[in-house]
């Protein structure tokens, strides 16, 4: 058991230093390579032979993912008939620890006859790839985590660090918003996350609410009609000024009786959400407040309300 976990910490103490002398060598190529992405007109192709093609792949999703459409064509495809999908608006990523991968010959002849911009990611400062390159972004030594069969671990690693560098670069710069990433990711708990409060929300007509100066007997009827396990308590204006809660009955019970003001023993200034909120920010609230239910207001009137079955039933975590 010992010798597994040593070999576990060897394996990530490797990639660690590959990744820490990657930030420390990250210069103006990056940069260049950004406004280089940053100003295609089309989409990113990101290509790769095996790991690398692997980790190209993700790179692709990645940048589809958050606003800059990309697609993965595998080199050797492009040989056969997938050059095709590259157009002259496009941009090229290419991933290659040497930077001599041949089935990637006639990729890079392709951009260079049809000027198409390519962007290198290579360990290979003088390689074919590194020199056929538009921007490049050189990959510093680094020893492979797999010692002597010198397989892609480390290396891999670092591609995919600059890949997801690039992708979040691109996404600051377009100011990206959480609502644009829910537009792609509409389904799974991501997805669910991403929801807003009003999406989640029981509307007026289910507001479990009473005026603050009444008696406590009549929040007690509304607390119990409504199903919630909470009443919101309003003032002559309509809005929020308080919330009682089961817990707020039980702390109450026994030094005060049925016609008590309800605003004696409430809760006042709760917690509010609106109905832009993220749902898994609403969640959030929820759970460090240790609470089950939360108003929506707008301009400080109850306009929904949020309980946590609401999030958790529709797979918000």
């Amino acid at each position: 058991m010992s010798n597994h976990l040593d070999a576990a910490r060897d394996v990530l103490a490797l990639e660690i230093a590959g990744l820490e002398a990657l930030m420390d060598s990250l210069d103006v190529d990056f940069a260049l390579t950004v406004d280089l992405l940053k100003s295609v007109k089309g989409k990113i192709i990101a290509t790769g032979m095996g790991k690398s093609g692997h980790v190209a792949r993700k790179i692709a999703a990645t940048l589809a993912s958050t606003g800059t459409p990309a697609l993965f064509v595998h080199p050797g495809e492009a040989s056969h008939g997938d050059l095709g999908m590259i157009a002259r608006d496009d941009a090229i990523l290419a991933l290659s620890k040497s930077g001599e991968t041949p089935e990637m010959s006639d990729l890079l002849a392709y951009a260079r006859r049809f000027s198409v911009p390519l962007a290198a990611i290579t360990a290979g400062a003088q390689s074919t790839l590194a020199k056929a390159a538009t921007t490049k972004i050189i990959l510093p030594a680094a020893a492979e985590a797999c010692g002597e069969t010198r397989a892609p671990t480390t290396s891999t690693t670092m591609m995919m660090a600059v890949g997801d560098a690039l992708a979040v670069a691109l996404l600051r710069d377009k100011g990206f918003t959480a609502s644009d990433f829910h537009g792609f990711h509409p389904r799974g708990n991501l997805g669910a996350a991403l929801r807003r409060v009003s999406d989640l929300m029981h509307g007026p007509e289910r507001l479990p609410l009473c005026i603050a100066t009444a008696p406590l007997e009549d929040a007690v009827r509304t607390l119990n009609a409504g199903g919630f396990g909470c009443v919101g308590l309003v003032d002559k204006d309509r809005s929020l000024v308080g919330i009682l809660t089961d817990g707020d009955l039980r702390r109450a019970f026994g030094r005060v009786d049925p016609t008590t003001p309800v605003d004696a023993i409430m809760t006042r200034t709760p917690k509010t959400v609106t109905p832009d909120t993220l749902a898994g920010e609403a969640l959030a609230l929820l759970s460090r407040g240790k609470i089950t239910a939360l108003f929506v207001t707008e301009d400080g009137k109850p306009v929904g309300l949020l309980h946590v079955h609401d999030c958790l039933s529709t797979g918000v975590l």
